[in-house]
């Protein structure tokens, strides 16, 4: 049942009936919102009783079995809030089909890569550029995985080993495809190299198929939820400004999901196509070769051309639209170019599959050189990235702003690392079991592979041992830091008897979380690493056209033994790699732990929308973030008395945080914010400036009753929030919520033994904020605020353009005007945290 519709949710009464009977303040409710890998409603409400108010299977909001009512009797309501827990795991880690979303990992660092750019105040054509830049790499990773599967079906299986008797011949699934050889007698009608090539293309044109069902599946399932609709339009003074997150159109980018879907699907099966079109047309342009086919052939390409340039143009249209839900559907490009490019690819298998007698396949397939063109391309992609990157800072600078601008690039470089890993380690794996006990592309078996796949693998083992370096350098720091922080340890727990053992033990725990800082240059070493290795792989291909162990022959021992090393290890690793990635998936379907780690890495990786990549796992944020605002506009609409906290652990806070945002002011007055383990500045802030930067999170404090954080020294994830301080006179929270973090929290609670706790207390870093007095202290001081505020005028629901949708939601007629001050970004005047560890508050 849609989760905007009244049925869902609990059975409102009347604002008057929902007061106590001495006139006091209506109900409140907390909102509570999990972080990553999931938690059971029972756990988060502390009751094995627990029953669904609204949601389905995937995501819902849960209460206790005797709180199912609460609306009808507030009176026994009053001393305490209603709890409801917000469950959003399955969004991510409750099918184990999910699992095999591994394989979308280059796609979804690739999308990705579009969120990490700079802040950019008043550049839009460079914002523009950038989302331009990353939406052509994206297409690269497209057409490098179907080509990948094009080398795999059409060049190692069909014109490779069934163009050879040996290796057909020790292949029973590739007898009827195999030439006659030295056996005499005619050769099978499959045995042309155009018939076989044009029954393979079944298997790359399956797996674009595949993916764009995929991403037209998870669209439906996840991301088509209607948001919450605004009022402020884009071209009104008071957008200018506005932190993007509170954009009515965020959260649902339905018409560009659909342009590039056409666009990707398009270009997977035009590259299958030329795939097919490049061998055949190299056989007809030699001396006897068919005039007709010839002719064919040019008309051919001259389609190919005609669309990759439309494929190119709808790339490169405007991206998102984030002013309102865009619902209009470019039907020209959606329907009609995958449709076309799929005409195409038929028009190719036939013109691949004509009779051509006296045919033979022979060393490697045609058009192997598009692997080493698409690594020149992505790398000068990244470069560009990168120099737009910096510029972009220069102009903004936002503080602790990752890599100074260069996190795009770095992470852009990662995802065609990754896209090389996948598509390198299965044409190697393919390749080493067809040729058996041989070597590809060395003595008389199989050609095997592009030789710039095989340069790319043997990177791997010299990456591989650079990046073991650094991690033996960031454990010394953990050492070093642990030697340090030992002192400060003790120091901190003043009325204990010393203990060694427990001191270094919790400075270690500091110390390893304090590493998550230092990853932005991690990162960006091994990308900078990465991006250095690749260009000599370009190079040693170009310049010698072998692959590495026999283009060192007859250098030096000590050069030709590192190559041959290196060629070995590096097709044994990259192969492996791939092989570990599909068993992690088998055993994520059958393990549950194993699917909640895989869940795990899509609550990170998959927060943000589908803008640049179609294919990359779904947006679960999509889903839960309107989820979340109609549940809270709906529960405070009409009721000024009504009192909510929404409280969020982790990626639960970030999805908090963005479901306030979405919100009228009016309605965010009547809410306050409880944040713990949050990684909105320490990881958000820093690697997505543009959304979760300094001035926007003072912005969204400004906007609400009160919002306090909770965080310690010893979580990896979580840390303070650190709001931009306001520069403008207009209106903020009250005196005593100026200041968001209370921080950092003693852990563990008790150093030693005492006599209110005999046994030793663990070391809580990340998790179970709610053992810690500050957490109730923080609940009940939000709630007390809440009760003194003065009621809020009229609010609620933004108004609904559509009728319909006005009475099938239940909204009332549009607000009046907000005041100015109310509509402008940064309203609110709010604190630093009074240095690194202490709150004002």
């Amino acid at each position: 049942m849609p989760s905007d519709h009244p049925a869902t949710a609990p059975h409102h009464t009347p604002a008057e009936e929902d007061r106590t009977d001495d006139g006091g303040p209506g109900l409140a409710l907390e909102l509570l919102v999990h972080g990553v890998g999931g938690t059971t409603p029972a756990e988060m409400l502390g009751d094995p009783r627990t029953v669904r108010v609204t949601g389905d299977s995937t995501a819902a909001v849960h209460r206790r079995a005797e709180d199912k009512d609460a609306e009808l009797h507030p009176r026994e309501h009053a001393a305490e809030p209603v709890q409801e827990a917000y469950c959003w795991s399955n969004l991510t880690s409750g099918n184990g089909a999910r699992a095999l979303w591994l394989i979308l990992l280059p796609f979804m660092v690739a999308n990705l890569a579009h969120w990490t750019r700079p802040a950019a105040d008043g550049h839009r054509t460079t914002v523009r550029l950038h989302g331009l830049l990353v939406r052509l790499l994206a297409l690269s990773l497209t057409v490098l995985m179907v080509a990948a599967a094009c080398e795999v079906a059409l060049d190692l299986v069909a014109w490779q080993c069934a163009g050879s008797t040996a290796c057909a011949g020790d292949r029973g699934w590739l007898a009827f495809m195999a030439p006659s050889g030295d056996a005499g007698g005619p050769d099978g009608w499959w045995s042309q190299p155009g018939r076989r090539l044009a029954l393979a293309a079944v298997l790359p044109a399956a797996v674009t198929g595949l993916l764009w069902w995929l991403s037209h599946r998870t669209w439906s399932a996840y991301e088509s939820q209607q948001p919450l609709r605004h009022t402020v339009p884009e071209d009104h003074p008071a957008a200018d400004g506005r932190p993007p997150l509170s954009l009515p159109g965020f959260w649902y980018g339905r018409r560009l999901v659909l342009r590039l879907r056409a666009a990707h699907t398009a270009a997977g099966f035009l590259t299958v196509a030329a795939a097919l079109t490049a061998a055949a047309t190299r056989h007809d342009r030699k001396p006897g070769g068919s005039t007709a086919l010839d002719v064919c052939g040019w008309l051919l390409e001259g389609l190919l051309l005609a669309g990759a340039g439309c494929v190119l143009y709808v790339v490169s249209r405007r991206g998102r639209k984030e002013s309102e839900p865009d619902d209009h559907v470019d039907h020209l490009a959606v329907r009609a170019l995958p449709g076309a490019s799929l005409v195409v690819l038929l028009l190719a298998v036939v013109h691949s599959g004509w009779n051509r007698p006296g045919w033979r396949s022979g060393g490697s397939l045609p058009g192997d050189e598009t692997f080493g063109v698409l690594a020149v391309l992505q790398g000068a992609l990244v470069v560009a990235l990168g120099l737009l990157g910096l510029r972009l800072h220069r102009r903004t600078r936002v503080p602790r702003t990752a890599l100074a601008g260069l996190a795009s690039a770095a992470v852009a470089m990662l995802a065609c690392a990754l896209g090389g890993l996948l598509s390198g380690g299965v044409s190697q794996r393919v390749a080493d079991w067809l040729d058996g006990p041989g070597t590809p592309g060395e003595g008389d078996g199989l050609t095997g592979p592009p030789t710039i796949l095989t340069w790319q693998a043997s990177i791997i083992p010299v990456l591989l041992l650079f990046v073991l370096l650094l991690a033996c350098w960031f454990a010394v720091r953990v050492w070093r830091g642990t030697r340090r922080l030992t002192d400060e340890v003790t120091a901190g727990y003043p009325d204990c008897v010393p203990d060694a053992t427990r001191s270094r033990t919790i400075a270690s725990a500091v110390a390893r979380a304090g590493i998550t800082d230092e990853a932005p240059w991690l990162v960006a070493t091994v990308a900078a690493a990465t991006l250095v290795l690749g260009g000599v792989a370009v190079l040693g291909t170009l310049w010698t056209g072998q692959v590495p162990g026999e283009a060192t022959n007859g250098a030096p021992a000590v050069v030709a033994g590192f190559a041959d090393t290196v060629q070995a290890l590096g097709s044994w690793l990259i192969g492996l790699g791939f092989v570990l990635l599909l068993t992690w998936s088998r055993r994520a379907y059958k393990d549950a732990s194993a699917r909640r780690t895989v869940g795990i890495l899509w609550d990170v990786g998959t927060f943000w929308p589908r803008s640049a990549h179609p294919f990359a796992p779904p947006c679960y944020a999509e889903r839960a973030v309107p989820d979340l605002a109609w549940r809270m506009a709906l529960w405070t609409d009409r009721h000024p008395e009504r009192r909510l906290v929404i409280s969020g652990h982790s990626q639960g806070s970030v999805l908090s945080a963005a479901a306030v945002w979405q919100l009228d002011p009016a309605t965010r007055r009547q809410i306050a914010l409880l944040t713990y383990g949050s990684p909105l500045e320490r990881l958000y802030g820093r690697w997505f400036p543009a959304y979760f930067g300094p001035r926007q999170l003072a912005a969204l404090h400004g906007g609400l009753e009160c919002w306090r954080n909770l965080w310690r020294l010893t979580d990896p994830i979580g840390g303070p929030v650190r709001p931009e301080k306001a520069d403008t006179p207009e209106p903020g929270p009250p005196e005593e919520c100026r200041g968001v973090d209370r921080g950092p929290l003693l852990d563990p609670l008790a150093y030693g033994r005492t006599r209110e706790q005999p046994l030793p207390e663990p070391i809580l870093g990340h998790g179970d904020y709610q053992a810690d007095p500050a957490f109730t202290e923080e609940r009940a001081g939000l709630l007390a605020r809440l009760r003194k505020r003065s009621p809020a005028r009229h609010s609620g629901i933004p108004r609904q353009p559509e009728p319909e949708r006005q009475r099938a939601a239940g909204t009332r007629p549009e607000p009046e005007p907000e005041p100015e001050a109310e509509q402008r970004t940064g309203g609110g005047r709010s604190a630093h945290a009074a240095g690194p560890g202490r709150s004002p508050g």
